[in-house]
């Protein structure tokens, strides 16, 4: 399927990748905002609009990760169609990372999840929080600051049924829950 973004990109969406919403487009109101001259890294990239996005506001590089791999068919794939200069590789958060970053963008699954909720195959990825809706996120934060140049800093999208906590840069709400950039030194 495409997509036309409020960012003016055409995405092809893949069925096994999450498609962008509300969430996705709060978050990549500040990565357009803090994208020019920085090394960014993007985890959990998707279909890669965030890491598009960031090319395309004057980034210096932009990598985008994920551990789903017809995500990162999907993102090169996106990147080509929207001329946007990002590599593309797979990687559970930062198990194959090996440098550091200006930025680090994270839009984690946040969802609480029972075994009974999870989705069948690669999509259940980009929704499935754990119980909590914090796993994923709860290993991210152990480990983001390691990735991080001096000066640098991550933007993260947080749900109010998971837990919101840190620096809120702009909250929004969506029916009964609250969606929230928030923003880690």
């Amino acid at each position: 399927m495409i997509k036309i973004s409020p960012f003016g990109l055409n995405l092809w969406i893949f069925d096994s990748v999450y498609e962008p919403a509300e969430d996705s487009y709060l978050l990549a109101k500040y990565v357009e905002k803090y994208a020019k001259g920085k090394t960014i890294l993007d985890v959990g990239t998707g279909c890669g609009i965030q890491a598009i996005i960031a090319a395309k506001n004057g980034a210096k590089k932009v990598v985008g990760i994920d551990k789903n791999p017809d995500a990162i068919e999907n993102a090169r794939l996106n990147a080509k169609q929207n001329n946007a200069n990002c590599e593309f590789f797979l990687s559970d958060l930062f198990s194959n990372v090996n440098e550091k970053f200006d930025l680090i963008i994270f839009n984690p699954p946040y969802l609480p999840t029972t075994h009974e909720e999870k989705i069948k195959g690669p999509l259940n990825l980009a929704f499935d929080g754990g119980v909590t809706g914090r796993e994923t996120l709860e290993l991210f934060l152990k480990q983001y600051k390691n990735y991080l140049n001096e000066n640098g800093f991550a933007l993260v999208l947080e749900s109010s049924l998971s837990g919101i906590e840190g620096n809120v840069l702009e909250e929004i709400k969506i029916g009964g829950e609250r969606l929230a950039v928030v923003k880690l030194l």
